[in-house]
């Protein structure tokens, strides 16, 4: 297993049956997509795999959505998956390669290493003809360590500092039309535009037509092409924080040890007055 990037198809296949082995469902869309993930689970899913909802497992009380859970509830949340420690966590999603990020970044927040997402999620998966499940597996609860990595996780005052001392580099995973402030947010109350400084660096652009990550090489040239280096310390921002953490799973692959996530990102930037925007693109 490659622990903390990427397993491929094939080796889930051959590993469904191990015994420290966990498999996650995390696929979730934006309402405009009218797609129930649960129920899409509740037909077919990879045999022994649990259903994550990323709804659940973010922290209501927050103005914000998908906010990171504090160490306690998320544990509790995770045993009563049947998650903990010393499992080995592969997270898939039905899109390929999109929410199944936000997923293995949470629980690397939270600080269980072995998580890795499966190249290609359930369509890879489904084409290749290997086995589909619709039983809901029993879960048996199991302790689940929880401790905050807050190397990981970035909030708007450190943005704002990043952006202003330049000792981080922003990097916003939304795509151009929303960046540049051409389109309208998917949120109510929420400005169009960017943070002053950032660099747009559109997720799908890190993503092969057939939802797996592109290869190395074109990773770093994607990533060269906007002036950005895996050896700088990153700041990744989205929409709501969950394709954000495509691009800290691209980095990662690509051994980047200096990676944090934005958890409010745009949805919280966007809403706040005190927090300046800018429009057009970016400097990159």
């Amino acid at each position: 297993m490659e622990t903390g990037t990427l397993v491929s198809t094939e080796w889930l296949a051959e590993h469904l049956t191990a015994p420290d082995l966990r498999i996650v469902d995390a696929s979730w869309y934006l309402p405009d997509a009218k797609r129930n993930p649960h129920a899409e689970y509740l037909r077919e899913h990879i045999p022994g795999a649990a259903f994550l909802d990323i709804d659940l497992f973010s922290d209501a009380a927050s103005p914000y959505p998908h906010m990171l859970l504090a160490p306690h509830e998320f544990a509790a949340r995770a045993r009563k998956l049947g998650l903990g420690d010393g499992h080995r966590i592969i997270v898939y999603d039905t899109a390929g390669l999109f929410s199944a990020a936000r997923v293995w970044w949470m629980f690397k927040a939270m600080g269980h290493e072995d998580v890795a997402v499966l190249d290609g999620g359930l369509p890879k998966w489904k084409r290749e003809g290997r086995p589909l499940d619709d039983v809901v597996p029993a879960h048996t609860a199991r302790h689940f360590t929880a401790r905050l990595n807050h190397a990981l996780v970035r909030d708007a005052g450190q943005v704002s500092d990043a952006l202003k001392s330049g000792k981080e580099r922003v990097v916003d995973v939304r795509s151009a039309e929303r960046f540049q402030g051409k389109a309208a947010e998917p949120r109510p109350g929420v400005r169009a535009g960017h943070m002053p400084g950032a660099v747009n660096l559109p997720y799908k652009e890190l993503i092969t037509p057939d939802g797996t990550l592109l290869k190395d090489k074109a990773l770093g040239k994607k990533l060269a092409a906007k002036g950005i280096s895996p050896d700088e310390p990153i700041v990744a921002s989205c929409g709501s924080g969950v394709t954000a953490a495509v691009l800290a799973l691209a980095l990662a692959r690509l051994g980047a040890k200096r990676v944090s996530l934005y958890d409010g990102s745009w949805a919280e930037w966007g809403s706040r007055a005190d927090l300046p925007i800018a429009t057009g693109q970016d400097s990159g």
